[in-house]
């Protein structure tokens, strides 16, 4: 008998569900109560997600076109390859023609209000055509190649992403014709390559201290006949290739991992192309002929309102100081028990410490490896690594320590998508400074964020251990949301030390005490808690979920809240972007209702919260919910056990996430989403009263007087009460 739960209508398709997010992300860029230069920042960031979209989802879909139909397995929605992909093109153009318009209506008029205007590729403008042209010839026309477009001359393999211009050009009637040449009768085709290695915005002199910028492509469009003496422009088009980029290895079959991803991301820029973007004045005639060219078909043909490739106004973003057009700046607070670096490890051993970015500061996280590379009673460190800054201090401090004589190891994910050159790089400058770097398990990435400390005390050895939901990346931190926690319970570093050996030897997973692990236990231990759940609420106990991840894509795991939902167990789901379950549908989800907010910081953390019959369990994780995160990846889910952090989890941060009102989206049972309001209700927006608590924190904790700072420092070792007095010295000069 069939499963009713698996009915198509119930399911929201992925691709869909992710084009739905990233239109509720373009919506910031058209709220009056955002800052003008933060909406142009989503305007860039829908540009860059809609661009990885095609690289890596639409690309996954034509690879399986190509494939054979046949060959394609649907999700739980149903949706076949050939209507999936319809559909996928119809909605992803009519998500890039909305960002193209959101930024030609909306966000140039009003930046053009507060000084900041973009200079037409027609506009005349005396002031500034003199520093063009002497800009064009100093700094551009010595980096152009002009590609002639015929028999002898075939289109050429353009590289994915980088900014083109086609030109229709004539042959000048008042010219002569060298007869040494072969020069073709009638209009001619060319391709010039706009250099990657220069501003794609350049910012132009103006007498009253406005902003003016011009495109690079428009100035070498305005100087193009420069590049072909006795011929005349009759068109000038700028356009880009988008090319399918996701890796395709085996990795069973590689002898050496990463010379096969170096390999791969050489191939990555001439993948089978996806998309053709050309500038909105592109003529018909001149579109198909560069859409036959690019061997593209007319559905991935789409014609930009605006400027092509909208991602590169992040550049402009952050070249403007004008902090009146930006949200107000934000400094993460330090968390008060990890204030003193010397004392850190005492401070970790006394009881665990939560820690919520980016509200409260990642650099405890920074300072925690380097006070352990520093530290002579630290003999051993091991670190997962997903992404991380290039010039990342975490990557200098493991260095540091292996060039000290510590036994350091790196596990260092080599397939992070559209980060593999960068963890390639270091990892190899890792390896030269002696960590031992390791690659984790064949057909698995590691996602799990993990740091052990091993440190001798008092004759014996103790572990401390740092578990989150976010990446080490010091950068992103002050921009996603997430939340780490240090701990020093023997339980959880013996597990997390077992876990460190399966992955850098031969190892069954043993039976760990504490951590939850994908994906041996993860998906297994995810429905058991559902699964009690529906017990609970069904022998009258208290039974509720409050889950709170990116991505809810899983159909085991949604067939699960189906049943919890008609067991009468209340389920409250924050999911950020993806979500293929449908909520408040009759007979199947009433009791299900899921949000999504969209702010400022990037919403990233990992909540699950089961009532367990009124015995709490709070865990945070690397995963969401998602098939390749419960098979296909190591993660790990870790048991908040401390009561003041359980309690501040669930009374004091997801209720309030839970009641935003203002930037909070909510999913009806058709899979669309609604913004809320807060009508006669008092306004909430969750990420602004963290701000503001804080700030208010922030404030205690420099007020605080600690005056039994001398007495703990007395009974640091010699090396650290050094160290201590040093950072007290800074402190007082600063």
């Amino acid at each position: 008998m069939k499963d009713p739960l698996k009915a198509p209508e119930l399911y929201n398709n992925r691709e869909l569900s992710w084009l739905e997010f990233n239109r509720r992300v373009l919506s910031l860029a058209t709220r009056p109560d955002v800052p003008v230069l933060e909406r142009l920042k989503f305007i860039a960031i829908t540009g860059s997600n809609l661009d990885e979209f095609y690289m890596v989802r639409v690309g996954g879909l034509e690879r399986h076109r190509r494939r054979g139909e046949a060959r394609f397995e649907p999700g739980p929605d149903g949706l076949g390859l050939r209507e999936l992909l319809t559909q996928v093109s119809d909605h992803a153009r009519e998500l890039y023609e909305a960002t193209g318009r959101a930024l030609l209506d909306s966000v140039l008029p009003e930046l053009a209000k507060n000084g900041i205007r973009f200079l037409g590729r027609d506009e005349v403008d005396p002031a500034v055509q003199d520093e063009l042209q002497e800009f064009y010839r100093r700094e551009v026309h010595p980096c152009l190649t002009p590609i002639a477009i015929d028999p002898a001359h075939p289109f050429p393999m353009l590289k994915n992403g980088t900014l083109n211009l086609a030109l229709r050009v004539q042959h000048h009637p008042g010219s002569a014709r060298d007869d040494r040449l072969e020069q073709p009768e009638g209009e001619l085709l060319a391709v010039v390559q706009v250099p990657s290695m220069l501003p794609r915005f350049l910012p132009l002199p103006t007498e009253d201290g406005s902003h003016l910028f011009a495109t690079l492509e428009d100035v070498i469009a305005r100087f193009a006949h420069n590049l072909f003496p006795g011929y005349d422009i009759a068109e000038a088009a700028t356009f880009r290739i988008t090319r399918s980029s996701d890796l395709d290895i085996d990795e069973e079959d590689a002898e050496d991992l990463l010379t096969t991803i170096q390999d791969e991301l050489r191939r990555r820029d001439r993948g089978e192309p996806v998309r053709l973007e050309v500038s909105q004045d592109t003529s018909p005639e001149l579109t198909e002929k560069l859409r036959t060219l690019a061997h593209v078909q007319q559905r991935q043909v789409l014609r930009a309102p605006s400027f092509v490739a909208v991602s590169a106004l992040m550049k402009v973003y952050g070249s403007l100081s004008m902090p009146e057009l930006k949200d107000d700046p934000f400094t993460p607070a330090p968390v008060e028990r990890l204030r003193y670096t010397p004392m850190m490890f005492r401070a970790i051993r006394e009881r665990d410490i939560l820690m919520h970015h980016p509200y409260e500061s990642f650099r405890h996280v920074v300072d925690f490896i380097d006070l352990a590379a520093k530290d002579p009673d630290v003999v051993a460190i091991k670190q997962t690594l997903y992404r991380t800054s290039g010039d990342s201090p975490i990557v200098r401090s493991l260095a540091r320590a292996a060039e000290a004589g510590k036994q350091v190891t790196a596990l260092v994910e080599l397939k992070a998508r559209f980060d593999e050159a960068n963890n390639i790089q270091w990892a190899m400058a890792l390896e030269e400074s002696g960590v031992h770097v390791v690659y984790g398990l064949i057909g698995l990435k590691t996602h799990c964020k993990m740091l052990l400390v091993t440190r001798r005390e008092g004759g014996k050895l103790t572990r401390y251990l740092h578990l989150a939901t976010g990446n080490y990346h010091p950068s992103t931190a002050r921009l996603y949301t997430d939340m780490g926690l240090f701990t020093a319970r023997e339980d959880m570093t013996h597990d997390a030390m077992l876990l460190f050996n399966v992955l850098t030897g031969y190892a069954e997973l043993p039976k760990m005490q504490r951590l939850i692990v994908s994906p041996f236990t993860l998906r297994q231990h995810v429905l058991r808690s559902i699964e009690r759940e529906i017990e609970h609420a069904q022998a009258g106990r208290p039974a509720g979920i409050k889950a709170k991840m990116n991505s809810l894509v899983d159909g085991e795991v949604i067939r699960a809240l189906y049943r919890a939902s008609q067991a009468g167990v209340q389920i409250d789901l924050m999911v950020r972007g993806i979500c293929c379950l449908r909520p408040q549908v009759p007979g199947v989800s009433e009791n299900i209702r899921v949000q999504s907010i969209l702010d400022r910081f990037l919403e990233h953390t990992r909540v699950f919260w089961w009532r367990n019959g009124g015995e709490d369990e709070v865990y945070l994780s690397s995963a969401d919910w998602m098939p390749r995160n419960l098979n296909r990846r190591i993660e790990v889910a870790f048991p908040v056990l401390d009561p003041a952090i359980q309690k501040r989890i669930v009374e004091d941060i997801i209720p309030v996430e839970m009641a935003d009102n203002t930037f909070a989206w909510d999913q009806g049972p058709d899979g669309q989403y609604s913004l809320r309001s807060p009508g006669e209700a008092a306004a909430v927006r969750a990420q602004a009263t963290f701000v503001r608590l804080t700030r208010k924190r922030a404030h205690s904790v420099r007020k605080a007087v600690r005056p039994e700072l001398s007495g703990k420092l007395e009974r640091l070792s010699p090396a650290l009460r050094a160290a201590a007095a040093q950072q007290r010295r800074q402190r007082q000069e600063g």
